[in-house]
This record gives C-alpha cells, sequence and structure tokens, in this order.
C-alpha cells in the first residue's frame, strides 16, 4: 500500500487574529480559529494549533485535482493515486485533543499507520494460573453454586455472575451454513517454487521461497454440521492466503467441475439435495426423489454426477484428496496482461478413496473419521501437503476449444493444458479453537489481491454476491472481517465505519473519500492498488443487448461426462455404476430413474445398461440432447481423472494397523512387526476381546489398547492376524473376530497371515487365491516368525488397497 509521500512538508502553523475562547467548541465548531498566549498544553492553544492545522490541511487541496482522471481515461489500468498530503502532527488528525492523555488502554497517539493487528497472537488467551473472571474481568469466587437467600432459599436475581454464565450458554449457537456446513480445518503454509512475475504480481507467487501463512477448511456440502464426515458428496476445499497484500481466498472443491452452469439455479440445486422439507429426510444424503428429479432434468449436471457416484465423493481422508479452484481465473502482470488460469491441488499422500460399504459402515463407527484422522495427523507431525499446480492458457487458446472455458461444468484435460507445479502446502498447526476458528473463518470467491483477477463464468459471479451475504446473516454483521481468523495481516484503512461488533476504533474526523481535514487520507492506492483487467463485453464494440441465456457451447453437456467414465479403471467403472445403482434405488418414482437413465445412455451405452440391469427396468431411449451439431472433443481419455494417476509417496505414515491379541501369541513375529510398522510410521494398535493384558507363549505381556467390539474393521487400513495356537482358538470363538475379518477382505485392504491364523482365513471363507486363480497380492502369508520379512507387509499396505479382489456383488 502507498505511505505518505517522502518528503512532504506539512503546513506551517499560523494564528488568526482573535479573541480566545473559554470553550474549546464554539469558534472550531464554526471554523474559525483562536489566538492567544502560547502555553503548551494549555486547552486553548491546542485547540489554536489544530484548527490551524485543519485549515492548512484544507487549504493545500482547493480543489480535487484528482477528479479529472476519472473521465475517459487514457489507460484505465493505471489510474493515478488519490491526493493526500502528509499530515504535521498526530493531532492533526486525531479524532479528540484528549488522545493525550493515554492509559494502557486506550495507548499514546502516533503518527505511524496503524490498525487492528490481524495476527491470532494477540488474540490468543492463556489462562494458566490464572484465576475465574467474569467477561468484564471480574474475579469469580466461587463456580460451584448460585446466589441464594439461605442454603435453601431461592436464588437471587441479582447473581450476575449467573446471569452472565447462563446467557451467554444461550446464545453460544450461531446459525450454521447452508452449505458446507461440516467441516475441519487447519493452519499452515504456502511455499512458491519461483517467481511467476511475468503471470502474475500476486504477492504469494513474487518470489522462489516465499511463504505466505494460510488457513485451509475442508468441509462436506449437503451434510448439516452434526452429521457424519463419510457421506458421499462433494468436499470443499477452502484455502484463505494471508497475503501482504491482503487476504485471497481460492475457494474451490476436491472436483474440479460443478452441477450448473449459471448461478441462478444454485438455489434449486442446493434444495433439491437437501432433506426433503415435508419430512427432513434424508440427512446428508442424496439419494432420494428431489435431487435425482432435479439433476435428472438438467443434463448439464451429468459430467459432475459422474464424478459424485465415483469414488472421489468418498475420500479415505483429506489428506488424500486433490482440490480445484473450479473456475477459470486471471493472472494479471505488473504490464496489466493477462493469462486465464485454473488451479489444482494434488496431495502427497496420493489419492485414495473409500468403497462404499467402508464408508457407511465407518459413519455408524465414527462420524468424524476425517476430521479426528487430519487432527492426528497434524499432532503427530506427519504434516499434510500438497502441490499447487497451474493450468495457464490465452484467450486465443481458450476460442479453440471444443468447450467453453467460462463453463464450470467442464474440465481442461491435462493433455490439452499441462498442470504446471508452482508451490506447495504444508498444513502444520491445528486450530486452538474449533469455533473461533474453524466455525467462524469466512471464505468468499470475491477476496481477491492485485494479480488474481475474475473470468465471466456466471456461477463465479453469483458466488461473488452470495458468499458476502451470506456471512452478515451468520456472523451477525459487516464486520466479520475483523473476527481474528478472517482478519488480514496487510493493514486495512478504510472510511467504513459502524455495525454490529465493530472492533476498529478509527480516530478522526473524516469518514469519507475525497477529503482534505484528513489529509485526503486514507487515498487511493492508484495503480499500485488491485485493478480490474479491461475485458471488452463483445470483440469488436460490437453493440450488446441484456439477455438471459448461454453461448452455445454450453449446450454440450455429455462428451466430458464420456470422457471421466472412459478415463476411469475397471474397478472404478464398476464403482460409479454402483454408486448411480444404490442411490437410484432409492428414489421412489419410477419415472424419475428411468429418466436418470435414459440421460445416462448418452455418457456410456454400457454404463446406462448395467444401471438399468441393476434397478429392474428395461433400457430407455437415449434423453434428447440440448446441442444439434455435437462438437468433436480434443480428448476422449485422460489418464490424470483416475485415483490411481495420484498414487502417493509410497509409505505408511499415518496409516491405522490393527494386531489381533489373544493369550497365547507368539510375541516374537507380532514385536518384529510393530517395530517395523511404528519405524515406517504407521499406526499400531493391538486389538483384543477385552481390553487389559495379554501373556505371550513366552511369558511376554502386551497391553490391550483398543477391542474388537469398540473398534471396527472399518477404522483401520491393514490387519495383522498372529501366530499361536491357543491364542487363535481364542480369537476364534469371539464372532466380532470373523466379521473384522471379512470386511478387511471385502475392502480390498492388506492382512499378514501369521502362522496359525491361516485357520481363521478358512473360517471366514477366504481364499489366498484371486477368482481367476492368481494370488492375491493383499494376502501375505508367513509360516513362521522366521519367514516373516515386515517390508513386504508395509509395501502392500502403501498400496491402500488391492482392486483385483474387489467384485459385485462381494466375494465374501
Amino acid at each position: 500500500m502507498p505511505t505518505r509521500k517522502s518528503g512532504a512538508k506539512g503546513p506551517a502553523r499560523s494564528k488568526s487574529p482573535g479573541k480566545a475562547k473559554s470553550s474549546r467548541q464554539s469558534d472550531t465548531a464554526l471554523g474559525s480559529t483562536v489566538s492567544g498566549p502560547s502555553r503548551p498544553g494549555h486547552p486553548d492553544t491546542e485547540l489554536a494549533e489544530h484548527a490551524v492545522e485543519q485549515a492548512a490541511l484544507a487549504e493545500a487541496m482547493p480543489f480535487n485535482a484528482a477528479k479529472s482522471s476519472e473521465y475517459a481515461p487514457a489507460d484505465p489500468s493505471q489510474p493515478p493515486e488519490g491526493a493526500h498530503e502528509e499530515l504535521p502532527s498526530p493531532s492533526a488528525g486525531a479524532s479528540t485533543l484528549s488522545e493525550s492523555n493515554a492509559s494502557a488502554k486506550s495507548g499514546a497517539a502516533t503518527l505511524e499507520p496503524h490498525t487492528l493487528d490481524g495476527s491470532l497472537a494477540s488474540k490468543r488467551v492463556n489462562s494458566a494460573g490464572q484465576a475465574l473472571t467474569t467477561n468484564q474481568g471480574v474475579p469469580i469466587s466461587s463456580n460451584q453454586d448460585s446466589l441464594k437467600a439461605g442454603l435453601r432459599g431461592p436464588t437471587l436475581l441479582e447473581d450476575f455472575v449467573l446471569r452472565e454464565k447462563i446467557t451467554h450458554f444461550d446464545h453460544e449457537r450461531i446459525p450454521e451454513r447452508i452449505v458446507h456446513a461440516r467441516g475441519s480445518a487447519a493452519h499452515g503454509f504456502f511455499e512458491a517454487y519461483e517467481s511467476l512475475n511475468h503471470l502474475t504480481r500476486a504477492t504469494v507467487f513474487a518470489d522462489a521461497g516465499k511463504k505466505t501463512p494460510v488457513f485451509v477448511r475442508f468441509s462436506t456440502v449437503a451434510g448439516e454440521r452434526g452429521s457424519a464426515d463419510t457421506a458421499r458428496d462433494v468436499r470443499g476445499f477452502a484455502v484463505k492466503f494471508y497475503s501482504d497484500e491482503g487476504n485471497w481466498d481460492l475457494v474451490g472443491n476436491n472436483m474440479p467441475v460443478f452441477f450448473i452452469q449459471d448461478a441462478m439455479k444454485f438455489p434449486d440445486l442446493i434444495h433439491a439435495v437437501k432433506p426433503e422439507p415435508h419430512n427432513q429426510m434424508p440427512q446428508a444424503a442424496s439419494a432420494h426423489d428431489t435431487f435425482w428429479d432435479f439433476v435428472s432434468l438438467m443434463p448439464e449436471s451429468t459430467h459432475m454426477l459422474l464424478w459424485v457416484m465415483s469414488d472421489r465423493a468418498i475420500p479415505r481422508s483429506y489428506r488424500m484428496m486433490q482440490g480445484f479452484g473450479v473456475h477459470t481465473f486471471r493472472l494479471v502482470n505488473s504490464d496489466g496482461e493477462s493469462t486465464f488460469c485454473k488451479f489444482h491441488w494434488k496431495p502427497l499422500s496420493g489419492t485414495h478413496s473409500l468403497v462404499w460399504d467402508e464408508a457407511v459402515k465407518i459413519a455408524g463407527a465414527d462420524p468424524d473419521f476425517h476430521r479426528r484422522d487430519l487432527w492426528e495427523a497434524i499432532e503427530s507431525g506427519s504434516y499434510p501437503e500438497w502441490e499447487l499446480g497451474i493450468q495457464t492458457f490465452s484467450e486465443a487458446d481458450a476460442e479453440k476449444f471444443s468447450f467453453d472455458i467460462l463453463d464450470s461444468t467442464k474440465l481442461i484435460p491435462e493433455e490439452l493444458v499441462p498442470v504446471n507445479p508452482v508451490g506447495r502446502m504444508v498444513l502444520n498447526r491445528n486450530p486452538d479453537n474449533f469455533f473461533a476458528e474453524t466455525e467462524q473463518v469466512a471464505f468468499c470467491t470475491a477476496h481477491v489481491i492485485p494479480g488474481i483477477d475474475f473470468s465471466n463464468d456466471p456461477l463465479l459471479h453469483g458466488r461473488i454476491h452470495s458468499y458476502i451475504d451470506t456471512q452478515l446473516t451468520r456472523l451477525g454483521g459487516p464486520n466479520f472481517h475483523e473476527i481474528p481468523i478472517n482478519a488480514s495481516l496487510a493493514p486495512v484503512h478504510n472510511n467504513q465505519r459502524d455495525g454490529l461488533h465493530r472492533q476498529a476504533i478509527a480516530r478522526g474526523r473524516v469518514a469519507y473519500e475525497p477529503n482534505s481535514l484528513g489529509g485526503g487520507c486514507p487515498f487511493q492506492a492508484g495503480a499500485a492498488g488491485f485493478v480490474s483487467f479491461p475485458t471488452a463485453i463483445e470483440p469488436d464494440n460490437a453493440p450488446v443487448d441484456k439477455v438471459r441465456g448461454r453461448p452455445e457451447k454450453f449446450a454440450e453437456h455429455y462428451s466430458q461426462a464420456t470422457l471421466f467414465f472412459e478415463s476411469q479403471t475397471p474397478q472404478e467403472q464398476a464403482h460409479i455404476i454402483g454408486g448411480f445403482r444404490f442411490e437410484l434405488s432409492k428414489v421412489t418414482v419410477p419415472a424419475i430413474r428411468e429418466r436418470m437413465v435414459s440421460s445416462l445412455r448418452n455418457v456410456s451405452h454400457a454404463l446406462a445398461l448395467s444401471v438399468a440391469e441393476g434397478l429392474g427396468i428395461t433400457l430407455p431411449e437415449p434423453m434428447p440432447r440440448a446441442i444439434k451439431r455435437i462438437p468433436k472433443p480434443e480428448v476422449t481419455v485422460s489418464k490424470a481423472l483416475s485415483l490411481l494417476a495420484l498414487p502417493g509417496d509410497g509409505g505408511v505414515a499415518t496409516r491405522k494397523i490393527a494386531i489381533f491379541m489373544a493369550n497365547g501369541v507368539e510375541g516374537e513375529s507380532i514385536t518384529a512387526i510393530m517395530d517395523a510398522l511404528t519405524e515406517a510410521g504407521a499406526v499400531v494398535r493391538l486389538l483384543g476381546s477385552r481390553l487389559g493384558t495379554v501373556t505371550s507363549e513366552a511369558g511376554e505381556t502386551f497391553e490391550v489398547d483398543a477391542t474388537l467390539e469398540n473398534s471396527p474393521s472399518v477404522l483401520f487400513d491393514a490387519l495383522v492376524l498372529p501366530d499361536g495356537t491357543e491364542a487363535v482358538d481364542n480369537l476364534a470363538g469371539d464372532g466380532h473376530t470373523l466379521e473384522f475379518l471379512k470386511d478387511q477382505y471385502r475392502h480390498c485392504k492388506t492382512i499378514l497371515v501369521l502362522g496359525a491364523s491361516s485357520s481363521l482365513m478358512v473360517k471366514a471363507g477366504i481364499s489366498p487365491q484371486l477368482p481367476t486363480g492368481a494370488e492375491d497380492p493383499g494376502l501375505i502369508l508367513a509360516a513362521s516368525s522366521e519367514a516373516l520379512d515386515p517390508q513386504i507387509f508395509i509395501t502392500a499396505v502403501a498400496q491402500h488397497r488391492h482392486p483385483a479382489r474387489d467384485s459385485d456383488p462381494p466375494l465374501v
């Protein structure tokens, strides 16, 4: 931000003739100056000097010299800096001359630029060793009982401690977000790989190695604040960059496209997917009539539906999902040159998912599964990391594409425009307080910084309005930007005043621009500030009519849905078919099911046929298309669209491994595998029928820290079955054992079978061979501790899942 002009001289102090008044008010209110004996610190002298300074500031601006530049500017991208003068003294811009009477509360007067401190450190409360107080700081003598008239008498109205405590409790809840209500967040940093000054003046990308603090919130879309983490849904991926030039919010999702093309339809979409209004069911689920009624009538939703019915909608972890900016944005450099851009986050841990049966069971076993996973990974020091990549292309490039880059139901295949890595993001700190940070954080697509600008995407433009508007209600008024987690680290100076919960105490008498009484401050930054990129509304200055409609390319609804389906592995395609089958089987109106399948015929005959067979309906005729001439797509298969394209770093850090324990276990092999897994960063849990100590064959003791009853299979990434005949017999007598084992197998997870535990495999009906006759790579057999190689097991666990075992219906 520009500062006061260096070397500018303040107005000389002068005195005008006149009689000094006994009151500070009358003459200064009339605009006259005051004379009197020069007595430093005397009220009349201070008033006189203040009046002289105010008069000189006003005289220094006889007219608004910047006004003429507002009309037909030769170069709109280079607005002039606002006219301003250096203040001669602190009192010249003061609200009151008494501000020199400083206290610990008010602080001293200064000419140094000052604003609210945006750092959280200044707001963080540490109560260690401190006595309990009221909100007014009054020490509380007793927090155990209300004030009563006698030990058995009535509670007294004068008990202000009780009333404050109960009143605050009664008002602790604020309205939840309409969408993205269920979320989790963390602090971290973004580090640029290199300078992108040739593309953008955004300070985040200014220099190689430049680090910018970030706060990231992950969320589901449809569910309420108390819903389960593992619902089939889009996931929000919102990043707040606290940059040198203000906050930039990159408000994205874990999918690169969306259901609709224009924000006009967003209320309809959300009303359709939310619980139905007559019975408020189902919660956090799209498998119901109103959602499928809506999207089956909106063929533009088809591409997004393929993503939502895929494994992308049930990620294994927030740490293992991609993020996308969804819309096309602009990068603008210091020369005013613009480049179109799409943003991509790629996780270092790879893209991994749950399977549907697993997701459903996790919702019951641990509805906080994703929240717990993110928190525990950061607490353990396994910091999640993503790489930011950008797709950049010119307007000329965009014109050649078979799709419209302003259409949010379309993506740009990486084969057409590669994703170039430009930096990394690391989340390394959990919030101190969920409500104060995760719940109160306010993201908005309108929050951009110089160097980042918008395209004409009609969905993006609606979001620019909507996000600000909803925060006004949710966070109690227009000052939500002053809540610590939302506060910019860059200084904030403007003429906005008042409103609910205002924290900034603006000094001075002016709250408008232009002004002369405040020296013209705060003044417009000119070209140093945010300048919107000057785009032509229509080429060649053609006349523009007010219209409601969309470009012709927006009418092609199916080619990229086909691209997505054809880019999946056979197992991923089977999961998409299963997703449609499950969701549409919940639809009670047959015509809606048939309508949706008729739409899927335009995506893939195989997909539509499989879904129709699963629903027991005859394959309907294809739905008529909205476009007459179907453009030829540039790319028909894109490997990057499969989850398997990003397997991750091949490690097992933070993966949760269950080891079954019972009396009589063979201890040497258990100790060896525990040590190897711990060394690799995995989280090992010893599970038994009950908590307590178990004794090995050799008399060693192990402490069971979870039970088969309270920690079901779906909470673990892999399983170790122990050796030891007595232990295996004990485990076989617990029905949870085979249930746990069957789910591990069904969900295609790695299982290590030691010695005598092979009998458990037989009891569970699990074969070491796949239906094809090949060996199952996810079943590791070791006849004894001498035959055990922990690294083979670790390598198999790092694969996350073994899809060759997957079948529909399941084998076990």
